[in-house]
């Protein structure tokens, strides 16, 4: 669903398309299908050389310092990485930096206002993986004490990293899971659960309440 919501927002074909915190590799494999020219970079060297084995045009870089030059892009994807990055604004001012203008910088970010953090938390010295509830909606310094590991973005957070750049906003929502698990144990029950969700993103007081930010920003 992620991938045509991208297509929408951004001409993909034979186009020349970075992934920023490619791990493995699956959306530059996605985007393959469309455009021979299909970049991916991550800051873990396994990862990217995994990726690599298969892949062309992988390298390892942190997002901050894309090894690129300027306008080399038409279409720069950060998915589910500016919350792990060590200086997100700079991470979106690199994709800005090398996203032709006229391009397109496409980002997917976790809500704040999503009930539950997806990330994990740290509790007594230890770290407990899963969906924890209610923890994004505390006061920042609890919530940081909890999951200082990973951000989450208010709408206006995250449009805020893009303060002073030359863009335009295409799009901006949030978008509800998928629920992927679910639908490959109860599949029937997944479809059902999905209308549900994604009814919501139509509903003015459910809306922006998803799992994740849907942030298109064009290059001016």
């Amino acid at each position: 669903r992620r991938l045509e919501m991208i297509r929408c927002h951004a001409p993909l074909e034979g186009a020349r398309i970075l992934d920023v915190g490619c791990g493995l590799g699956m959306y530059v494999r996605a985007f393959r299908r469309f455009s021979d020219q299909v970049y991916g970079v991550d800051v873990d060297p396994e990862k990217a050389a995994q990726a690599s084995q298969e892949l062309p045009h992988i390298q390892t870089a942190p997002a901050e310092e894309l090894p690129f030059a300027d306008g080399f892009f038409d279409v720069v994807l950060l998915h589910e990485v500016l919350e792990h990055v060590d200086d997100d604004r700079q991470a979106v001012c690199e994709a800005h930096r090398v996203t032709r203008v006229g391009g397109r910088i496409v980002v997917f970010a976790p809500n704040r206002l999503w009930p539950w953090e997806t990330h994990g938390v740290f509790w007594r010295g230890q770290y407990h993986f899963g969906n924890i509830p209610l923890v994004n909606y505390l006061p920042n310094p609890l919530r940081d004490r909890l999951a200082g590991h990973v951000r989450v973005y208010t709408g206006r957070g995250l449009r805020r990293l893009f303060h002073g750049l030359p863009v335009r906003i295409l799009h901006h929502s949030t978008i509800y899971p998928g629920f992927d698990n679910l639908a490959a144990r109860r599949p029937t029950l997944a479809r059902l659960v999905r209308g549900v969700a994604y009814t919501f993103e139509k509903m003015p007081l459910l809306r922006s309440c998803g799992l994740s930010h849907f942030l298109v920003a064009q290059k001016e």
